[in-house]
């Protein structure tokens, strides 16, 4: 594969260079506390980096092989790969933010046979490994399908690990696309597209584990709270919420049988929501134009509740 879209050395950004550094001196252990996950000879191990980013490794046991999701921070990830005694053989990025794919060049340079999977739409640093919808990567046992999810950047990817390999459910690492309870803003994309990119999880089972980019889940219930009040799903969750990051524990995962109890990005189909927001298609749902309308009044209505 090409190179073509490899920076310059030293061209991070100064700004990605000082938020790691304020947030290594903030949070030396991490901003939450996290959990791994096992299942039948895989572990998936969240790393929280920065003030509020989750990388993942994503760990066949048996094997010793890892990948690695958004390395935002190079040396934290690099600190759990040495602990777990494992080999870096790929890096999947989502996205080409800088809190996402900041850690791709010094983790390809110090685990030489590591590919860096990504979109050829979205200049990922340091990729080797172009990405299109529906392409696998295999490692070990492990199957990671990418889909294409774009609106938040233009070749946005989210990843699927196929549970059925160590017969346990399926994971989902969704980047800046979908959070518990929320999803990410439209940068590069219409409400349109972004509509047609959450659709495409919502295919996905109930059963899927949401591994999300951010710890966002308190604020994003809160104002889940503000258009759907009456959502008995929505304060269950909430409690449990506040008693976790009380104990500055994370939030993940969620499952996407969950998320569509309460995240009002998912539920545009809802009559509840159409009747409270404005003018919608009715009982049917089924008029793509009008539940981009209401998730784009949705997004609206989320970032001015942030900016209070």
């Amino acid at each position: 594969m090409g190179t073509a879209c490899t920076p310059e050395p030293g061209s991070v950004p100064l700004l990605y260079r000082q938020q790691l550094r304020r947030a290594r001196n903030r949070f030396p252990k991490g901003h939450s506390k996290t959990q791994p996950r096992l299942f039948n000879g895989v572990k998936v191990l969240p790393i929280p980096v920065l003030s509020d980013n989750y990388s993942y490794l994503i760990i066949d046991t048996q094997a010793g092989l890892a990948v690695a999701v958004d390395p935002s921070d190079p040396r934290a990830v690099q600190a759990s790969i040495e602990k777990e005694r494992v080999n870096l053989v790929a890096i999947l990025c989502t996205h080409k933010h800088w809190d996402h794919s900041g850690g791709n060049r010094d983790l390809s340079r110090r685990h030489r046979d590591c590919r860096v999977y990504g979109s050829p739409q979205d200049g990922i640093p340091y990729l080797t490994h172009p990405l299109c919808h529906q392409d696998v990567v295999s490692v070990g046992r492990l199957q990671i399908r990418a889909l294409a999810t774009p609106g938040h950047t233009q070749g946005h990817l989210v990843y699927l690990l196929d549970g059925e390999p160590y017969k346990g459910p399926s994971c989902l690492f969704s980047g800046d696309l979908l959070f518990l309870s929320g999803c990410g803003r439209t940068f590069e994309g219409t409400a349109e597209t972004m509509l047609s990119s959450l659709d495409t999880v919502l295919d996905l089972g109930d059963d899927t584990l949401l591994w999300p980019g951010h710890e966002y889940a308190e604020e994003n219930l809160g104002f889940a709270g503000v258009v759907e009040p009456e959502n008995l799903a929505r304060e269950r969750k909430m409690q449990w919420v506040q008693r976790q990051r009380m104990e500055r524990k994370s939030t993940c995962p969620s499952t996407l049988g969950e998320e569509r109890t309460y995240n009002p990005f998912l539920r545009t189909h809802c009559l509840a929501l159409q009747e409270a927001l404005g003018p919608g298609p009715g009982p049917t749902g089924d008029d793509g134009c009008s539940r981009a309308q209401l998730l784009e009044e949705l997004r609206r209505l989320k970032d001015m509740h942030k900016s209070k």
